[in-house]
C-alpha cells in the first residue's frame, strides 16, 4: 500500500472477555484467538487493512467529488452574476476547457426512465403494421421493434432500442400513433449528474480519461 495514503481506522475484530481474547463469529458467535487458524487470522487481517485504504479512497472520492461540483456551481453563479448567461444546455450539461485545449471536465446529467401503460398500446400498433407488412421488405424494421421490446433480467425493455426505434419513420398512420404513444409513455423518475475528466499531451492528440472508477483503473 502507498505510504503517503494514511488508511481509514478498522478495529482488529478481537475482543476482550473477563481477561479473555476472542474473535467475533460471522454467526454471532465468540471464538478464544488461540482456537482461530492462523491462515484465517492472516486473510482477516489482509481484509481489514485494504479495507482501510478502501475506505480512505471512498471518502477522499467523495470529498473531491463535492469540491468539483461547489466549485463548477461558484463558475456558474459568476457567468450568471457578471454576464446573465447560463453554463451548459438546458439538462445542465457542461463541458469545460482550460485555455491551452489539454484538459477538459464534462458535467452530464443522465435522466432514469420509465415506461407507462401507453407502452403495451404502442407495442400492439407496431405489432399490428408488422403483422400485415411484408416480413421480407420490413425485416430490419422488425428487429428493432423486436429489440426495443425485450425485457432484460430485471424486467425493462431497452431503452437505447426504444430511443432507435423513435427514430423510424413511416407513412402508416397506425405507425405514428404507435411513437406517439412510446413517447407519452416515457417517463423521468429520477437523474444523476456524472463527472468526467480527459487530459492529452497535445492538441492534436486523442483525449484520454483521468480514471477514478476502481473497476476501470
Amino acid at each position: 500500500m502507498p505510504s503517503d495514503f494514511t488508511p481509514a481506522p478498522i478495529p482488529d475484530g478481537k475482543v476482550e472477555v473477563h481477561g479473555k481474547t476472542y474473535m467475533p463469529t460471522a454467526k454471532g458467535g465468540l471464538m478464544p484467538i488461540e482456537m482461530v487458524k492462523p491462515l484465517d487470522l492472516l486473510k482477516d487481517g489482509v481484509v481489514r487493512k485494504v479495507m482501510g485504504y478502501a475506505i480512505a479512497l471512498s471518502q477522499q472520492v467523495s470529498r473531491f467529488l463535492g469540491h468539483t461540483f461547489r466549485d463548477i456551481g461558484s463558475l456558474e453563479a459568476l457567468m450568471a452574476q457578471e454576464y446573465g448567461a447560463k453554463l451548459g444546455g438546458a439538462k445542465g450539461n457542461i463541458t469545460l476547457y482550460t485555455y491551452d485545449g489539454l484538459f477538459k471536465i464534462e458535467v452530464r446529467v443522465q435522466d432514469h426512465l420509465d415506461f407507462g401503460p401507453e407502452v403495451q398500446i404502442a407495442k400492439a400498433l407496431f405489432d399490428e403494421c408488422l403483422v400485415e407488412w411484408s416480413a421480407d421488405s420490413r425485416a430490419e424494421i422488425r428487429s428493432l421493434v423486436t429489440d426495443a421490446f425485450r425485457t432484460d433480467k430485471a424486467g425493462q425493455i431497452s431503452r437505447s432500442g426504444i430511443f432507435t426505434l423513435l427514430r423510424t419513420e413511416s407513412d402508416d398512420p397506425r405507425w405514428n400513433e404507435a411513437l406517439r404513444a412510446l413517447r407519452d409513455a416515457m417517463i423521468v423518475i429520477g437523474s444523476k449528474t456524472y463527472v468526467r475528466m480527459w487530459m492529452r499531451p497535445t492538441c492534436d492528440a486523442r483525449w484520454s480519461s483521468v480514471t477514478i472508477d476502481l473497476a476501470r483503473a
